[in-house]
This record gives C-alpha cells, sequence and structure tokens, in this order.
C-alpha cells in the first residue's frame, strides 16, 4: 500500500498533503509513519506547527496552535493602538503573540507555566518567560499592557475524554484541561487583568458558545466591558479596560 494509502486507511483527513509534508522531513523514516499511523500529532513528527502561514518550532506535549484561533489574533490586531505593548499568556508556541506581532510591531513579552512551551517560544523568537500566568511577567508590564492574550485551557475536566484522540493522549492536559466547568484559568485572568492593562487595553479569550456568556460575565464583573466575538470556527470574548 502507498504511502497515501496508509495515512488515509489510519484516518488521516489530508492524506496526500501528510505524506508530501512526511517525505520531506530529514528524520522521514518507516517509524516517523508508524507513529503518525498511531495517532501522534503530525506537527509533533515534523517538529513545526503552521500558524497563520508561519511554521514555529514545537515539543512534544506542546500545545498545539489550532487555526480557528487566528480569529482571535486578526480580532486583536484590528482594535489595536499603534505599536503595542503585547502580553501573551499561555503562550504555547508563542504563535499567537508573536503572529500579532507580525500584524502589529511594537512590543512582545510570552509566558506559560510549561518549561518545553517556553524553549519553543524563545527558540520561535519571542522573550518568553516561565511562570503561572501573570506571575511569569516582568513587574515593569503592569498597567501597560495594550493587548492580552490570554488563550488559556477551556475544555471542562469531564469532557478531556471526548477529545480526539491525537490531542488527548499527546498534548499535556494541563494544556487542555480548565478545571469544573472549563472557566478556571479564565476566572483568574478575568481577575487580574484591570492591574496589567492600560487605560482602553484589551484582554482576549478564545472560548466555546456555551460558554461564553459566561465568560462576559466575568469580565464585567471584573470592570471589564466585554463583547463577545465569534465567526464560522472560533468564539472568543475581549474584555476592554476603561478606568474611572
Amino acid at each position: 500500500m502507498t504511502l497515501v494509502g496508509r495515512l488515509r486507511a489510519a484516518g488521516c483527513v489530508f492524506a496526500e498533503e501528510e505524506a508530501e509534508l512526511l517525505r520531506a522531513s530529514p528524520s522521514f523514516s518507516e517509524e516517523l509513519v508508524q507513529r503518525r499511523i498511531a495517532g501522534e500529532p503530525l506537527e509533533y513528527l515534523l517538529g513545526w506547527a503552521e500558524f497563520m502561514g508561519t511554521r514555529f518550532v514545537i515539543e512534544p506535549g506542546v500545545f498545539i496552535p489550532r487555526h480557528r484561533t487566528e480569529f482571535l489574533v486578526r480580532a486583536a490586531a484590528s482594535d489595536a493602538p499603534a505599536s503595542p505593548v503585547i502580553l501573551d499568556l499561555c503562550c504555547g508556541t508563542g504563535a499567537l503573540g508573536l503572529s500579532l506581532f507580525a500584524l502589529t510591531g511594537g512590543s512582545l513579552v510570552a509566558a506559560d507555566i510549561d518549561p518545553a512551551a517556553v524553549r519553543c517560544a524563545l527558540a520561535n523568537g519571542a522573550e518568553a518567560y516561565e511562570g503561572d500566568l501573570f506571575g511569569a511577567a516582568p513587574a515593569a508590564l503592569r498597567g501597560r499592557v495594550d493587548v492580552l492574550l490570554a488563550n488559556t485551557p477551556y475544555v471542562p475536566t469531564a469532557a478531556i475524554e471526548l477529545l480526539p484522540h491525537e490531542f488527548r493522549e499527546h498534548e499535556r492536559r494541563a494544556a487542555l484541561d480548565g478545571g469544573a466547568d472549563g472557566l478556571d484559568l479564565q476566572r483568574r485572568v478575568a481577575a487580574a487583568a484591570s492591574t496589567w492593562l492600560a487605560p482602553g487595553g484589551a484582554v482576549y479569550v478564545e472560548t466555546s458558545d456555551d460558554q461564553a456568556p459566561a465568560v462576559a460575565a466575568l469580565f464585567g464583573a471584573a470592570g471589564l466591558d466585554a463583547q463577545v466575538l465569534g465567526d464560522d470556527d472560533a468564539t472568543i470574548v475581549r474584555g476592554c479596560w476603561q478606568p474611572g
């Protein structure tokens, strides 16, 4: 059976494209093919993930940026001031923050609790720090952030088992699990956002259609002007800080 046929039989929807990418990999081998057939994400096998047309270095276990999240980056770019100060929390590979920075310029700081993610973000060109949410951000950013990207985990714990095998089994659980209702980290982001945002600055989080009203309520309770935005693939909540 051809490589394309083997991948298609394993359930790879884009078997032709995957076969081409695997063959082009410097580490192409039968072992690599077997790992993909067994369900290991293609991005981990290639060592990079594509987001908004750019390839970003990725290590196994690090959250793979989803193409639907490009909507969040474009929404943030459309509202950002000139030369914004950008803070990318739960940055993973740094793909979101770096893509926004490419569109807007300004300055970028990224942070993640996962040391492997921080290594990837650094390798991809971000100024990145290891730590828990705002605890990793330089104190000098307090009150100065124009755009806060917080692509926090938002899958409810009980729903983790419903995720596709390749994500559930290979991405770190901490990158997926948002707690009992999926909103644990978004609560923490909402509670602290106004301390870090500049006047008129905004925080952007991705969520589900069902969760969006609750997330907007969290932002509103924290003093942020909340707005739910979406397209055919993604739903986000934007929270703007307007003190006084």
